[in-house]
């Protein structure tokens, strides 16, 4: 595979990623503060991703490969550390567990409508397959973009060669 079909490759695996957090969140699942981190190092590589293809004859075209697995690592690291909140491995931010600032932000109509704001815990799997919830998932599916980044990155060192 080409240095530039491998880049093809990674920023659609984000983009494919991103589209699937997008989906669930449009089927009811709403996402929660660090769902949303997630999804900012996906943007990341897939900008990334564009820039390669449309600078290879630039000499950032060397560097963006490795920009491209940094994102990459960002989002899988962020999973694992989500994957730890849900399973009680180590305590996620106050923020959204539920350690959390409990019922202070919400004012009485917020505490007595239906129609309120749904609030969605970090340390709650909301969803899983086969065990994994999301987060490990995008774990998971992020540390393989990791290497085709990498990959792409050393078939860009050979083909300087």
């Amino acid at each position: 595979m080409t240095k530039n079909a491998l880049i093809f490759f990674a920023a659609s695996g984000s983009a494919a990623l991103l589209a699937g957090a997008f989906l669930f969140q449009a089927f009811g699942y709403p996402p929660c503060a660090m769902c949303l981190w997630q999804r900012w190092p996906h943007v990341a590589a897939i900008i990334i991703g564009m820039l390669a293809l449309m600078l290879t004859r630039s000499p950032l075209n060397r560097f963006l490969p490795w920009l491209g697995a940094a994102a990459a690592a960002v989002t899988s690291g962020l999973g694992l550390y989500h994957t730890g909140v849900e399973r009680d491995w180590w305590e996620g931010p106050a923020s959204c567990t539920g350690a959390g600032g409990g019922l202070g932000g919400l004012n009485a109509s917020d505490l007595l409508s239906l129609d309120g704001p749904r609030l969605i815990l970090c340390d709650e799997v909301s969803w899983q397959l086969f065990g994994l919830s999301m987060a490990s998932w995008n774990m998971l599916f992020s540390a393989v973009l990791v290497l085709v980044w990498v990959l792409a990155a050393k078939r860009g060192q050979i083909a300087a060669k």
